[in-house]
């Protein structure tokens, strides 16, 4: 699966493991920064998803308020 095909929450669970891996240390400096790298990558796929869930919700209540009025 791509990057572009996770979802919110596979993104998510897979930077929890990231950031638990990179907690635990042990790790050779490359190891480290490749985690790094794809702990950034993820936080971006979330940011994304929860971008496009903040618009969404935005479209919702601005129709709500329209037809308040």
């Amino acid at each position: 699966m791509t990057d572009g095909q996770l979802g919110y929450e596979q993104a998510r669970d897979e930077l929890a493991d990231v950031v638990a891996k990179l907690e635990a240390g042990g790790l050779s400096l490359e190891e480290s920064l490749a985690l790094w790298e794809r702990g950034e990558a993820l936080a971006k796929i979330c940011d994304r998803h929860l971008a496009g869930a903040r618009e969404r919700v935005e479209a919702v209540l601005a129709a709500a308020e329209q037809d308040k009025d």
